[in-house]
């Protein structure tokens, strides 16, 4: 989903990163035929893992070797990586995903947000494609406690404006710059993140959310998908300015890897589970990973296995 996700790391942990991924899967016709090694990456926060930890399965199990380079941080260094080949496919959040590139291009319709996103990405890098995306979505959120939202009587984000200021704010390091996040506090709201009492943390961890919880900050900028929003009973202000786009999810995948393989039938593949992820399984497996603390690789196999596409 995101913007806001973690701080870009310099090119030498990326590179580190990269060199130090895990193999999956073994050789097999498809593989051995195309010579396709893809190598997946994500964000670095737990649901684009996730999802990325689902394409790698359902790839394997249909005969392709996976290189995994997941939680390599926030979009400026996951766009790197795809743009330079680093990796060769992402999850990505389409409305935030388009928002990096053109702040002024991101709506409410996912099919406008994919048709827009695949124009500027088919220029970058060589050319990426955006594929089939899921029927649910993450949008990003700002949620504040009970307690906070009855004394300031909160609702919606624009009730913030007034009192702004007697708040500390929990906002991922990057918000500042990000178009969806300062960029729409400021333009949408009249709220100016610069001035704010700020504590940085990354969005959509369980850190920001702890820290909420425990009242070290006011105002947290979440996923709505979020599991810690009903675990803590934490309400989510209403963007009633129409800030946030569409965020449905669809990997990303380079145009050189497409040339080495069965276009139709790899797209088919990833477009098929995509249709089976709805905001309601991204709920239920984002409990499984960031409050049941199980593997991700065990969460999407489980589930992978229920949809009945792994055996």
């Amino acid at each position: 989903m995101r913007l806001f996700r973690k701080l870009a790391l310099g090119a030498s942990l990326l590179a580190l990163a990269i060199s130090a991924c895990t193999t999956g899967g073994g050789s097999s016709p498809v593989a051995s035929v195309t010579g396709a090694t893809i190598k997946i990456g994500s964000d670095g926060f737990y649901e684009s893992r996730l999802m990325a930890e689902i394409y790698a399965q359902v790839l394997e199990a249909n005969g392709y070797t996976v290189e995994r380079n997941l939680g390599l941080g926030a979009r400026p260094v996951t766009a790197a990586a795809i743009e330079g080949g680093q990796i060769d496919l992402k999850p990505e959040y389409l409305g935030s995903g388009l928002g990096y590139y053109d702040k002024t291009k991101p709506t409410g319709d996912p099919a406008t947000n994919q048709k827009e996103l695949g124009a500027i990405l088919a220029g970058k890098g060589g050319g990426i494609t955006v594929l089939g995306y899921t029927p649910g979505q993450d949008t990003n959120a700002f949620a504040v406690r009970s307690d906070t939202a009855s004394q300031f009587n909160l609702k919606k984000i624009s009730d913030l404006t007034a009192v702004a200021s007697q708040l500390t704010w929990g906002l991922p390091p990057e918000c500042v710059t990000n178009p969806l996040c300062g960029g729409a506090l400021k333009d949408a709201y009249g709220i100016d993140v610069a001035t704010l009492k700020l504590t940085p943390l990354n969005a959509c961890d369980a850190p920001m959310a702890e820290a909420l919880n425990a009242k070290a900050i006011d105002v947290a900028e979440l996923c709505s998908t979020q599991p810690a929003i009903a675990r803590f009973g934490f309400i989510v202000l209403v963007d009633d300015k129409v800030t946030q786009p569409a965020e449905n999810i669809a990997p990303i995948v380079r145009n050189d890897f497409l040339a080495k393989v069965d276009k139709a039938a790899f797209s088919k593949l990833l477009d098929d589970v995509s249709a089976k992820v709805t905001t309601e399984v991204l709920l239920k497996l984002g409990v499984d990973v960031a409050v049941n603390n199980k593997d991700v690789k065990d969460v999407a196999a489980a589930w992978l296995r229920e949809q009945g596409i792994l055996k």
